[in-house]
């Protein structure tokens, strides 16, 4: 019974520490994974590892073809867009269920947060910036008291924070999303529940337009010189273009 938990209390770690290479992007997309190499980089056998790797597999974070060996995921932001529409959609229910009981007490920690938020995100802190985001939009859905509401959230979120780290280095204007979380909080102080909701909506479709612009910049660019002045326009012109984008459209 003892050595039966022992191992999978490693099984766990394993995978805990995969995924975590794999959404800070220390694995990057389409990276060969060789369990041979993982068992001793984490100094376990390999059994644990590709126990992990078959769990991660499931959970859409590295494929395995026929022949060939593990792989971690492209990414790709059009695979998105049904994750983000879930994510708004659930966020705005807990949001609705938590309203009546959100205090001046609440909104004053989400405050606070958004601003840790800006501060890493101008401190180019990837890590930080996304915690401080979880922060914020965790208190209001922990008020809700829906542990299963709460759950789904979160694991959708795991999925995401992987294409949120890996856009965060080439999205540059940080006051956006600190804007929006800016709506949320002063139509709550305003007791406007409609248009808190809308502005988490809201929130929510700008992140994944601007990963949809980002992917088409990253995109036109590989034919273009990067520090040219053409290249500096079509940046600019996609992060226009973003503030009006309609995520439908990608879908």
């Amino acid at each position: 019974m003892e050595e039966k938990i022992q191992r999978t209390f490693i099984r766990e770690e394993a995978y805990l520490k995969l995924r975590d290479w794999i959404l800070e992007g220390k694995l990057a997309p389409g990276a060969q994974l060789k369990d041979k190499e993982l068992a001793q980089q984490l100094g376990v056998s390999r059994t644990p590892i590709r126990e992990a790797l078959l769990k991660l597999e499931d959970e859409g974070f590295v494929i395995t073809k026929p022949n060939r060996s593990t792989q971690v995921s492209p990414i790709e932001i059009k695979d998105a867009y049904p994750l983000y529409s879930i994510v708004w959609t659930l966020e705005k229910l807990a949001l609705n269920q938590a309203y009546e009981s959100i205090t001046n007490d609440h909104i004053e920690k989400m405050a606070q947060a958004n601003e840790r938020f800006l501060k890493k995100m101008k401190n180019k802190d990837r890590l930080g910036a996304l915690e401080a985001d979880h922060e914020f939009h965790s208190i209001y859905i922990e008020i809700s008291h829906n542990k299963e509401l709460e759950k789904i959230i979160t694991d959708i979120k795991q999925k995401l924070k992987r294409l949120d780290l890996y856009y965060f280095d080439k999205v540059k204007n940080a006051l956006l999303s600190y804007e929006e979380h800016q709506q949320i909080i002063e139509s709550l102080r305003k007791k406007d529940l409609s248009a808190a909701l809308k502005a988490v909506e809201h929130n929510w479709k700008a992140s994944f337009s601007q990963g949809f612009f980002m992917r088409l910049l990253l995109r036109l660019t590989q034919a273009l010189d990067l520090d040219s002045p053409r290249s500096s326009q079509l940046s600019s012109f996609c992060f226009q273009g973003s503030a009006h984008f309609s995520p439908a459209s990608a879908a």
